[in-house]
């Protein structure tokens, strides 16, 4: 479990930045070129490489480098692992909330009963 948590700290990490995440949104529409996928953004290459090196880092995309080009593309698996566990987070939420909303509709009742 521990790694899981440091997996997953890793993943929000590299989620946090709004670059990351275009990037993210850009490569969710197919795999593209590190110089195309730079051009949308107004910073030097070598900073935006870095946005690129943290993502890989992290298992979020993968790269493959055929001659000079270098192409990357989703990795979606830690992706889907922090979508399990905000899932898992949202049902525990819900069943409280349901038990909150059970308990004070019974509340509701005895005192409807009460004032009778």
């Amino acid at each position: 479990m521990p790694h899981q948590t440091v997996r997953l700290n890793h993943v929000f990490q590299a989620l946090a930045d709004p670059t990351r995440r275009a990037v993210l949104k850009r490569l969710s529409r197919g795999p593209v070129s590190t110089l195309e996928l730079a051009r949308r953004f107004d910073m030097a290459l070598p900073s935006f490489t870095q946005h690129l090196g943290v993502l890989e880092k992290f298992g979020l995309v993968k790269s493959n480098k055929s001659g000079r080009v270098r192409t990357y593309e989703l990795a979606p698996g830690s992706l889907l692992e922090a979508e399990d566990w905000m899932t898992d987070r949202r049902k525990l939420w819900e069943r409280r909330l349901d038990q909150l909303d059970a308990y004070l509709l019974t509340m509701k009742e005895h005192d409807d009963d009460d004032g009778e």
